[in-house]
């Protein structure tokens, strides 16, 4: 028999999980460069219905996760606020800063700072270089890992378990060039975890190279990964290569 006042009922469970949904749905539609988003805009973007909007809005206001700009929205402080906390992180990025920079000084091109979630890595620090190409990346962005030079870096130093994840989650195309087989992806992974630096070749986008390397906890498991990006007619990945893996060395000896 079960104890009065569970919160176990199947009903209540999945009313939860609607409403938490739905809220989360609100705050993934603002995106890069929007300010103010308006009711309909909100409903359009999340398919919700504008009452519900307007219902759910209120509450994201009241508790400080949005805020009003006359009869429109936007993303709240308090949203900031927990985005800080969550940096264990941030912790990474203040140590991996120094050497991001003085790979971009040395280079001319752009570095990455990136994580792994789930089948994609999300960029937790980017220094953009002069001389490098305008790529889609951003802070807070996510990318397929399979697809991307810190991504292979991390699962070549990951459990088993993360890489089948990947896989059986499905390696989409995102460039001609992408790994979209699971046998070659696990052969270049193999030989990341022997030369400790992973090499991307416009897999990411056409046009775009990538030297990267992880950063190893005392277990020897990747907990993050740096790398450099440029033009592929520029940028020669094995020149900038070790300086990338001396700097992922360097690092990962200091967290």
């Amino acid at each position: 028999m079960r104890a009065a006042g569970r919160n176990d009922d199947p009903e209540r469970t999945g009313a939860d999980g609607l409403v938490a949904a739905r809220v989360t749905a609100l705050l993934s539609a603002f995106r890069p460069g929007d300010d103010a988003l308006g009711v309909s805009e909100l409903a359009r973007r999340t398919g919700l219905a504008k009452s519900t909007v307007h219902r759910l809005t209120g509450h994201l206001v009241a508790t400080g996760l949005l805020e009003r700009e006359d009869a429109a929205l936007r993303l709240g402080l308090k949203l900031f606020e927990i985005g800080q906390l969550a940096v264990r992180r941030r912790g990474l990025v203040e140590a991996a800063r120094p050497y991001l920079a003085d790979l971009r000084e040395a280079t001319r091109n752009t570095v990455h700072l990136a994580v792994l979630e789930g089948t994609e890595v999300v960029y937790l620090d980017i220094l953009r270089g002069p001389d490098a190409p305008s790529l889609p990346s951003r802070i807070g962005g996510r990318f397929p890992a399979h697809a991307t030079g810190v991504g292979k870096a991390i699962l070549a130093f990951s459990p088993e378990s993360v890489v089948t994840q990947v896989i059986d989650a499905g390696l989409p195309r995102v460039s001609v060039r992408t790994i979209t087989a699971a046998g070659l992806l696990r052969r270049q992974l193999a030989k990341i975890r022997g030369e400790g630096i992973a090499f991307e070749r416009e897999e990411s986008g056409v046009g775009v190279v990538c030297a990267a390397s992880p950063l190893l906890d005392a277990k020897g498991v990747a907990v993050a990964a740096l790398s450099i990006s440029g033009w592929a007619n520029r940028m020669h990945t094995n020149r900038v290569a070790p300086a990338v893996r001396t700097a992922a060395l360097a690092l990962s000896r200091t967290l």
